[in-house]
Formats: C-alpha cells, structure tokens, sequence
C-alpha cells in the first residue's frame, strides 16, 4: 500500500517496519543499558557516599580514588567513548554495530552518571533518620538498606528519569556510528536519503518516548514520596 505525501512516495508497510523495529529497539538499547548501568551505579553511588570523610565506612582515599575514576569516564564525550570501548564491545558482543553492540558504550557511559545521581540522592537524606537507626544498633548494612536506599527512593526516581532520557539521547546518537533505533531511522532513512518526512516522523516518536518516560518516573517518585501523602 503506497501513498503521495508531496515530493514523497511512502510505503506505508515499510514504514510500519521500521517504526515497530526502531521503536524496539531504541526500547531494547535504553532498557537494557539502564538496568545493567544501574546495578553498577547504585552500588558505586553507595560506596562513594559511605566511604567519604565522616560516612558510615570512612575511606576517604579510597573514595578519592573512586570519585576520580567517575569524573574522568563522565568527561568522556559519548561518541568519542564509543570509540574507545570499541575493542570491549567486540570482545563481548563479537561486533560493533548493531543494537546490542551499542549497549556496552551506553552502560560505560551511563554507569557513573548513575553514581553520581545515587551519590546525590542519599546525601539529601536527613542525618537525624541515620544517627536515630545508629542509635537503635542498625548494622551499617541495615542502615544502607532498609534506612538510606528507602529514604532516597523519591530523588533516586527523579534520578532515574533523568537518566534513562539522557540515554534515550545517547541511543539516538549512536547511530552515527552504526547503531539502530529510531536513530538510525531518523539519520539514514531521513536525514541521508533527504526524506524530511520520515526525519520528522522518527523525531517525533523520540520525543514522545522521552516525554512518557519521564512522566513516568516522575509520578512514580510522588508516589513513593511520604512528603506528599
């Protein structure tokens, strides 16, 4: 079934295709990366704060050490990244194209991001509600647990929000260089065959898909949030 749209001729079972295809796999990149990224990230964000001057587990210089390993992978512009991890991502994927090759530059990139959000999140945590567990001979790890991580809940959504959407972003520019996705259709159906039409269209569904996760993640952070109850 084909119909004119101006200048364009528009298969519109071809465009069914490559919209279920981007929309998946621009899903399966960003999903996949965020979940793998943040089993990374909260642990790490924990570390940092725990381990600072004054933590629960005072190892400042570890801590250093960690803070500056984080800074230094987040300084790494993301395309540029690609290309470092490239030998990484085909030692693990066998290839360095395609969607799940791009997975590996997404967590690199995303894993201490997260760390950082993490990081933030429990510092906002009220001391009183730590010094009152500590008090009641809460193990450091009960503390963390069941005290830190359940108190940070509403900003680590906030935080998750924010994280997923930029790698919403970073999917989308990973097809330069040769990933798939919404990306790649926007990039080499659109913008390199000059069909303005199917750049618009896999733009707007980008925009979309960003606009529904983040209102996601926001509503759940009220939910969870005792402040608004």
């Amino acid at each position: 079934m084909i119909f004119s749209l101006g200048k364009f001729l528009v298969d519109v079972d071809t465009w069914k295709m490559i919209f279920i295809n981007g929309i998946g796999e621009t899903l399966y990149m960003v999903l996949s990366a965020s979940v793998i990224a943040y089993l990374i990230g909260i642990p790490l964000g924990v570390i940092l704060v725990v381990f600072d001057k004054g933590g629960l587990i005072p190892r400042p210089k570890l801590q250093g050490i960690l803070g500056t390993f984080v800074n230094l992978v987040r300084s790494v512009p993301f395309l540029i990244l690609i290309m470092l991890a490239m030998p990484i991502t085909r030692m693990i994927t066998g290839t360095t194209l395609g969607s799940t090759a791009m997975i590996i530059p997404l967590i690199i990139t995303a894993a201490p991001y997260i760390a950082r959000v993490v990081e933030s999140s429990i510092r906002e945590v009220d001391p009183g509600v730590i010094e009152a567990a500590k008090s009641m001979g809460a193990s450091n790890w009960q503390i963390i647990w069941k005290v830190i991580l359940p108190e940070a809940k509403p900003s680590l959504l906030v935080g998750a929000g924010l994280a997923v959407t930029t790698l919403l972003g970073y999917s989308a520019m990973a097809a330069i260089v040769g990933a798939g996705g919404l990306g790649a259709y926007a990039i080499n159906y659109g913008y390199y065959r000059g069909d303005s039409v199917m750049l618009w269209i896999n733009t707007i569904l980008l925009v979309v898909i960003f606009q529904i996760m983040q209102e996601v993640f926001l509503k759940l952070a009220k939910v969870v949030d005792k402040r608004t109850r």
